[in-house]
């Protein structure tokens, strides 16, 4: 029989790495504080600015109505106007500000090629933002099959 020693555990030993989850808690956290509070640093600043003459509000509207009825006659915002007076006053309108966009209202009977020439007629005039206006459906239509 062969006594020997008894092997023993080591014990515990130091933990030598750092931790790192609470540090990224902390960061991520401070993270959305910026993102959150960026913007609204950014916006606060107040300035006097100059003053000079050649500085001008611009008060051209950002879009027209442009309407055509069941008789296929033309308004442009609310004003009966003939095809060609149309086209002077959207050239106009384009010159002064090309962004300016066209709503276009048309009535269900109004044959689609009056729409496609009143629309033409923007077009040339150097409109090309052109806004289709329609009313909701009725809930009750809606909740018919399409094909009926």
């Amino acid at each position: 029989m062969t006594f020997g020693r008894l092997e023993r555990t080591k014990g515990a030993q130091p933990m030598s790495d750092i931790n790192v989850t609470p540090l990224v808690d902390v960061m991520l956290v401070l993270v959305v504080i910026f993102i959150i509070t960026a913007p609204l640093l950014a916006s606060t600043i107040r300035l006097d600015l100059p003053k000079t003459d050649a500085a001008r509000v611009v008060d051209t509207p950002r879009f027209v109505t442009l309407v055509v009825d069941q008789s296929g006659q033309a308004f442009l915002n609310d004003k009966p106007i003939a095809l060609e007076e149309l086209a002077r006053q959207l050239t106009q309108t384009a010159s002064r500000n090309p962004d300016t966009e066209v709503q276009l209202r048309a009535d269900e009977a109004v044959p689609y090629g009056k729409v496609v020439e009143v629309m033409g007629v923007a077009q040339k005039a150097g409109l090309s933002r052109i806004g289709f206006v329609a009313e909701p459906a009725p809930a009750a239509a809606l909740a018919a099959p399409a094909g009926r």
